[in-house]
């Protein structure tokens, strides 16, 4: 199976500001803390490159962050279309999630993801047989 990464998880990889999220991320990148193959959406890769060019206490380069979003383009790619879109607006009304945490969802849901890696979410929440893990728990 195939797990999904949320951007929070990726932009701790260069948060200097937050060091033992930054370690928990790298091992999950780095296929420490699991063995499955992970995926992102071109979301991810929007919000990524925003946040760690603008948002952060020392952002990344414009360059870096481009090279960044190449490496990162090398996981399972899933395409934000207008059904994941509409799929996203119904579950932000029905179950009171936020737009993007539903998109973030229905993007893992059409990857076949059973897991979802973020800090958004509720750690043990499931959507749909998608179950959320919080990779910064306990720290």
């Amino acid at each position: 199976m195939t797990a999904f990464v949320d951007t929070n998880v990726l932009v701790y990889l260069f948060d200097a500001d937050a060091p033992q999220k930054k370690a928990a991320a790298a091992r999950l990148l780095s296929g420490q803390l699991v063995d499955e193959p992970l995926a992102i959406s071109t979301q991810v890769l929007q919000e990524f490159y925003v946040t760690v060019t603008r948002k952060l206490a020392q952002p990344l380069s414009l360059s870096d962050a481009r090279s960044v979003l190449e490496d990162l383009s090398e996981l399972e790619l899933v395409a934000v279309d207008a059904g994941m879109v509409f799929a996203a607006a119904k579950r932000n009304e029905a179950m009171q999630v936020s737009f993007w945490d539903a998109l973030i969802i229905e993007a893992a849901l059409a990857a076949d993801c059973r897991t979802l890696y973020t800090e958004d979410l509720q750690n043990g929440q499931t959507f749909d047989g998608l179950e959320v893990k919080n990779p910064f728990a306990g720290l």
